[in-house]
């Protein structure tokens, strides 16, 4: 079906921050670490500081939010992660960047992200009907693939020609594309659901809590994305120091890998078309989980590679199907004066829970070695199968608006 003119103004919003995003990806720690000479210490700091504190920033955001139309909510947010960002090139040029100030920069950065994510989740439901939200969130996920296969190539490039402060200047900038194409959508908003009553911060895990369908996903997400990010650090170390591999079979590794989500994101709209949504979530869902049980049997050399491409892609395609899938079934299960609260809890909590994962796979790594890391990151993915909705996804009664 035809998604109309206002939906491709806001694909275009999305692609242009998710090239930008991609292009950009991991600047942040190579300023600290190329230009400011950080520690091994004060550069993980960084992450897990703009991680956490940028969660706490967001916290009261979703209440704001929810009574509020979200596209200018979308566009301040973006605003705001291109200072932040923007700041950073601008103080190295002038010769006053200091790691408190990329700290703030990161902090900044993660708040907007959970800010426009709570926001334009809700903007997406009501520009698409029903019927077409399985295909709409099928080309954002497809996109965001394709650009996590490009993208950061084009960032390593960019980082050795004109430095990372200047790569960092390309994913700010996309912001600004961002909001300029989310400015151009011209269907009116409908009016916000108001409450009525105190602000409540934790409405949206309530929700999420108290709804069937909701918290089996909700538990089953944070259990399969957490150990999926812990494995991300210490990929790139298994693959050069325990493999034997080239520097940039790593960048040839996660591009290939990373297609595979555009392929199981191209398969979702027939396959939820033909099937429905509590189909994908089950078959997929079980499909994604089990692939990472074979990275620890990577073999040294060449033939490693190929066990981690083919585990990697399968698990990619797995996701890319689940999760446009996902996205819209909790489109579908959470009421329109929720939608907001209930997109903010599940950013905020995802937020929290990864950062803790990737610490916990460092410290895994020193106690039993690198594959007895990737051995507990595996075992604890494919148990996210477990909690997928394996009853029928029928909505359980929904908490009263406050």
């Amino acid at each position: 079906m035809s998604l109309g003119r206002d939906f491709r103004r806001l694909w275009f919003a999305f692609t242009v921050s998710a090239f930008g995003s991609a292009v950009g990806l991991g600047a942040l720690p190579l300023v600290a670490v190329l230009v400011l000479d950080s520690s091994t210490l004060q550069v993980s700091m960084l992450a897990a500081i703009s991680a956490v504190a940028g969660a706490a920033l967001a916290l009261p955001m979703g209440d704001f939010i929810e009574q509020r139309r979200k596209r200018p909510v979308m566009i301040a947010a973006d605003l705001v992660r291109f200072a932040a960002l923007a700041s950073v090139p601008v103080a190295a040029a002038f010769g006053v960047l200091t790691y408190l100030l990329l700290c703030v920069a990161g902090v900044l950065q993660a708040a907007g992200t959970i800010a426009f994510q709570a926001a334009s989740g809700a903007n997406l439901k009501a520009l698409v009907p029903a019927e077409g939200r399985a295909e709409a969130n099928s080309k954002f996920e497809q996109t965001n693939w394709l650009s996590l296969s490009i993208g950061p190539a084009i960032g390593g490039a960019l980082v050795s020609l004109v430095g990372a402060t200047a790569t960092l200047a390309v994913d700010a900038v996309s912001f600004l594309g961002s909001a300029l194409g989310i400015r151009r959508i011209q269907a009116p908003e409908p009016e916000p659901v108001k409450r009525e009553g105190r602000a409540d911060f934790t409405a949206g895990w309530r929700y999420i809590l108290r709804h069937r369908g909701l918290r089996a996903l909700f538990w089953n997400s944070q259990l399969f994305g957490g150990p999926a990010m812990m494995i991300s650090p210490l990929l790139a170390v298994f693959m050069l120091r325990d493999l034997g591999l080239a520097a940039w079979s790593y960048g040839v590794f996660l591009g290939i890998s990373c297609l595979g989500g555009v392929i199981g994101a191209r398969m979702a709209p027939r396959l939820t078309k033909r099937y429905g949504l509590h189909w994908m979530l089950l078959v997929f869902g079980v499909l994604r989980a089990p692939w990472l049980l074979l990275l620890p049997l990577a073999p040294h050399g060449w033939g490693g590679f190929a066990v981690l491409t083919l585990a990697e892609t399968a698990l990619l395609v797995g996701a890319g199907a689940f999760n446009p899938s996902f996205v819209t079934y909790r489109m579908e299960a959470t009421e329109d004066g929720y939608m907001a609260r209930v997109l903010g809890s599940w950013s905020i909590t995802s937020r929290c829970v990864q950062p803790a994962f990737m610490a916990l796979g460092g410290v895994l790594a020193t106690l039993v070695g690198m594959r007895g890391a990737l051995w507990v990151a595996g075992g604890a993915c494919a148990l996210s199968a477990v909690l997928l909705p394996w009853r029928a996804a029928k909505p359980a009664a929904l908490p009263e608006p406050a």
